[in-house]
């Protein structure tokens, strides 16, 4: 019997073996929200040819160029939170890709921002675990994304 997947991933996930996809995520989604960003290194492989492309960033090609959008993110005034939602996973032996939306806040001072932003995640099996290779991800709303640009400069 398989388990329900979850409607949204936000890192508290527990109830999934470690090499199921949703493992992965979670831990993601735990990372990302508890800015820790040694856990973001244990999660992404570290390959010339593993990238990010997202606003924020542009194109990031390797982990270095992709720890430093992360380290901007962690380490700046705006707390960022988002969960996965409203998506879905396509397996392969050695691989698998998640489809779907972000949502959640980024608060700095007095402001905040309800995010909202479409996302993709492909992972590869390397050394028996799951590692993400590529990110990509966009907001629908332009003005939205400028709001997080300046709230994250």
């Amino acid at each position: 019997m398989s388990l329900l997947l979850p409607q949204s991933i936000d890192g508290i996930e527990t109830r999934f073996a470690p090499d199921h996809p949703i493992a992965a995520l979670a831990d993601f989604y735990r990372a990302f929200n508890e800015r820790d960003l040694e856990a973001m290194a244990r999660h992404w492989a570290h390959h010339a040819e593993t990238s990010m492309s997202n606003p924020l960033g542009g194109i990031r090609r390797g982990w270095p160029e992709i720890r430093a959008v992360y380290e901007r993110i962690f380490h700046g005034a705006a707390r960022v939170r988002v969960m996965f939602h409203d998506y879905t996973l396509h397996e392969s032996a050695d691989s698998f890709l998640a489809v779907g939306r972000e949502r959640g806040t980024l608060i700095r001072g007095n402001a905040q921002l309800e995010l909202a932003i479409r996302t993709t995640r492909l992972y590869r099996r390397i050394d028996g675990v799951w590692r993400q290779f590529h990110h990509h991800g966009s907001f629908d709303d332009p003005a939205l994304f400028e709001a997080y640009r300046e709230a994250l400069a």
